[in-house]
């Protein structure tokens, strides 16, 4: 569709609180309706397309104005454990044109602009008996010298027995916009884009199940993104791919955060547009660490007497969890699995229970199967799982983003809240913000994660790199299952881990997980020094507050959270170079410094503490690949 400004008619003007952020919208001759977005007075988003396109009724051209609301000031404030910050407050400015098409049906458009960026989603309130969209036109449009660190989506049906996609891709990364997506599949969410030198990370919230989970799509050579959708074959059996509603239809939010990059990295832009928790008591979702056999003796290791291992583990790292991973109901078996848990509950552990989601969407052959496929399979296999005392379920390969399988995540978080289970969803697609409307779901993988780096040696050669990356994209707004930190080294793997010990100790403090899995096996903790142990042990479950000190996707980066009166500042070195970065104490007024370094020879760590009121900045010299952890309290 050609965007044409030489003949359209302004209609609406809104500004950001701070005014820094201005969103024109425009109705041209033909009717259709376009904005644009300039952050201080710059384009960022030029002339770009709106509008659907349903079966049987067009919202693409033809619209008239009908009315523009008066600018209303929108305030929510809320609470979460599985987030940058505890506390989180969204200030924005809406407003809510209205649209009718050659039938007279109305599309409602709402926007909504906060400091740090803009969001708009449509709404249809005529909507009563069975609707699709066949196509969404919302698009954004880019100077063609803009840049992109894009993550492609995978082919539907490819993969290891066919479960793709799940996110599972490493970055192009400093791209030209326009860039074909090398899998012709389109690129996911978070996408980020540099333009002029203000930074923009595209997302998208409050998807339920009448929509599919959608993506970016772009022509070869075009600076403009639009909004594609699922592969018609990602879908539950028999279920649907576009969305569908029969009631009253608002769409997900089409999310645009904009500005440095410490705005993105602070920016909570993807919970702020997710609906407030459906749940009445969500006192069991309790954020914590995990420890986990797979990650380092894999399959052959589901054992009664390895898991009885890692429950001991946990309990003396202090983590609240153990996760007993694929084939356990056989090799196992479930009253085995219950004398587990109960061993575990005498330890202040958890158990969490690995499933296979999948129907026939895929060839995996990993058990349990099929038993959470229908609500009735669902309530039967959780009743039992609760008297077991199991705190939660791992659920992996799942099928795709069609509006069918969104609606398959949607009832497992639903029936799984009702018997106090803790989700975590594998092989899977982006939580979009779900972890504040189901505060019980933990974390998602929907990564190229530590798993690989045991798999690939190429994923081992560039784990500091993609690391680098996630703070300003895949992590960015929701919990990621990266299953990190390994300080000692691979094992069951032929694979050679490039990063640092340095460097995977502060994995635990930047990357956002409400359940934290290891990837640190018990004989290899036993190498690691005391100091290091006690970190560990004493480490938050979760953050109350962020700040970005420095960085750049996929090169460097320095993060600084809070939990309670301290703060943890990590860095790591996404080059194969040495890297120097200077911190600057003053603006935490914190009195002792602790800071765990790369140690020299074959000592896995150095350990530094100081005066932090006496010398207020510290120069460190990152290795290739390293990192650190400082403690400021």
């Amino acid at each position: 569709m050609g965007i044409n400004q030489l003949h359209a008619q302004q209609v609406a003007k809104l500004q950001s609180p701070d005014k820094s952020i201005v969103l024109n919208v425009f109705l041209s001759a033909s009717g259709e309706v376009q904005y644009n977005v300039l952050k201080s007075g710059i384009d960022v988003i030029h002339l770009s397309a709106l509008g659907v396109s349903m079966k049987g009724h067009d919202f693409v051209k033809g619209l008239q104005l009908v009315t523009t609301s008066k600018a209303e000031k929108i305030t929510e404030s809320y609470q979460t454990k599985n987030a940058k910050k505890s506390s989180i407050l969204y200030q924005a400015n809406q407003l809510i044109i209205s649209f009718v098409n050659d039938e007279r049906k109305e599309m409602d458009i709402i926007f909504r602009l906060s400091n740090d960026g803009v969001a708009f989603r449509y709404s249809f309130p005529w909507v009563k008996n069975n609707e699709t969209i066949v196509k969404e036109y919302s698009s954004f449009s880019f100077d063609k010298k803009a840049r992109a660190w894009l993550q492609p989506m995978s082919e539907a049906k490819t993969g290891f027995e066919h479960c793709h996609p799940s996110y599972e891709e490493h970055y192009l990364q400093d791209i030209a916009v326009g860039t074909a997506a090398p899998l012709k599949s389109g690129w996911v969410y978070p996408a980020l884009f540099k333009t002029d030198d203000i930074w923009v990370l595209i997302t998208e919230a409050a998807l339920d199940g009448t929509y599919c989970g959608t993506r970016l799509v772009n022509d070869t050579a075009s600076p403009v993104y639009s909004i594609g959708f699922a592969d018609p074959r990602e879908v539950f059996t028999g279920g649907g791919y576009l969305p569908e509603s029969n009631k009253p239809w608002l769409t997900p939010w089409r999310i645009i955060a904009i500005g440095s990059l410490k705005t993105i990295a602070a920016s909570t832009l993807g919970t702020d547009l997710a609906p407030a928790p459906a749940l009445k008591d969500v006192s069991f979702a309790k954020p914590g660490k995990a420890s986990w056999s797979w990650i380092n003796s894999k399959d052959d290791n589901i054992t009664f007497n390895e898991q009885k291992k890692y429950i001991d583990y946990a309990y003396d790292m202090h983590w609240q969890y153990c996760l007993i991973d694929a084939d356990w109901d056989t090799k196992i078996g479930y009253d085995k699995v219950a004398e587990l848990s109960a061993y575990a509950k005498q330890k202040h552990v958890g158990l969490l229970l690995w499933y296979n989601s999948a129907g026939d969407w895929n060839t995996i052959k990993y058990h349990p199967k099929d038993v959470l496929l229908t609500k009735a399979g669902r309530e039967k296999e959780f009743s039992r799982l609760q008297a077991m005392g199991i705190k939660g379920v791992k659920i992996d390969f799942f099928g795709g983003d069609g509006r069918s399988m969104i609606q398959y995540y949607i009832d497992i978080l639903n029936d799984a809240a009702k018997y106090g289970l803790l989700v975590n969803f594998h092989g899977a697609t982006l939580p979009r913000g779900w972890e504040k409307t189901y505060p019980h779901l933990m974390t998602a993988e929907a990564i190229y994660g530590m798993e690989m780096v045991t798999f690939d040696q190429h994923a081992a050669d560039v784990e500091a790199n993609h690391c680098a990356m996630l703070p300003f994209t895949r992590n960015a707004f929701d919990p990621m299952d990266f299953t990190p930190m390994n300080l000692t080294g691979l094992t069951s793997s032929n694979c050679t881990r490039k990063t640092t010990p340095a460097f995977e100790l502060a994995l635990s403090v930047l990357f956002l997980s409400g359940i934290q899995h290891y990837a640190q096996s018990p004989e290899g903790m036993m190498k690691v020094p005391d100091d290091v142990k006690s970190f560990l042990r004493e480490l938050p479950d979760n953050w109350d507050d962020v700040k970005f000190l420095e960085g750049y996707p996929g090169k460097y980066v320095v993060i600084a959270r809070r939990s309670g009166k301290r703060w943890y500042i990590a860095g790591i070195n996404g080059d194969n170079n040495e890297r120097s970065v200077r911190l600057d104490m003053t603006p935490f007024k914190k009195s002792r410094a602790t800071i765990f370094k790369d140690g020299a020879g074959s000592e896995l760590f150095s350990k530094t503490v100081m005066n932090a009121l006496k010398q207020e900045k510290v120069d460190l010299t990152l290795r290739a690949n390293g990192g650190f952890v400082l403690v400021l309290e």
